[in-house]
């Protein structure tokens, strides 16, 4: 697997391994293209660094995982991520494509970090340390909070939602 220009996987203080630039972004740039294995969501596959992406340009349906098979796979999840990925199907090569763009200017030594909220089955405990922390990996959306496990309410913080307690 070649290695990212102008990253670097580290040790991260967020979660176990991470990225950082080794050189400066510029707000709207492209820091990276991530590598994959495509997969359909009924295969069985570790989940793990996988992208969820929507399917409909496919004609395979939606969703299609795309599991990471570079060093993006190490980009850490933040409440408040310096990135966002993008996507598209590559009807040529019949795959998604998947790239990182800068969301303000990221300085150099800075971890890249993007927003993966998961759905509400799957969520734990975030450790991003940003201001605006969900205290949980998850999608903010309400229809998916209402799916969360009740061990994981207490971790929750959201402006206007109180955790509740366990019963």
């Amino acid at each position: 697997m070649p290695l990212l220009e102008g990253l670097r996987v580290i040790h991260s203080k967020i979660h176990g391994y991470g990225v950082v630039t080794t050189r400066p972004f510029s707000a709207g740039e492209t820091i990276c293209f991530g590598d994959g294995i495509l997969y359909q969501a009924d295969a069985e596959f570790d989940d793990t660094y996988a992208l969820i992406l929507p399917g409909e340009d496919s004609g395979h349906g939606d969703p299609v995982f795309w599991d990471l098979a570079c060093q993006t796979r190490w980009m850490n999840h933040s409440c408040d991520p310096n990135s966002e990925v993008c996507s598209k199907w590559d009807h040529n090569e019949h795959t998604m494509r998947a790239w990182w763009v800068a969301l303000r200017d990221i300085p150099v030594g800075e971890e890249i970090t993007y927003d993966y909220a998961f759905v509400a089955e799957v969520a734990e405990a975030c450790y991003c340390g940003a201001s605006t922390c969900r205290g949980l990996i998850v999608d903010e959306d309400p229809a998916n909070l209402a799916n969360l496990p009740e061990h994981l309410r207490a971790l929750l913080r959201l402006p206007g939602t109180a955790p509740r307690a366990a019963s």
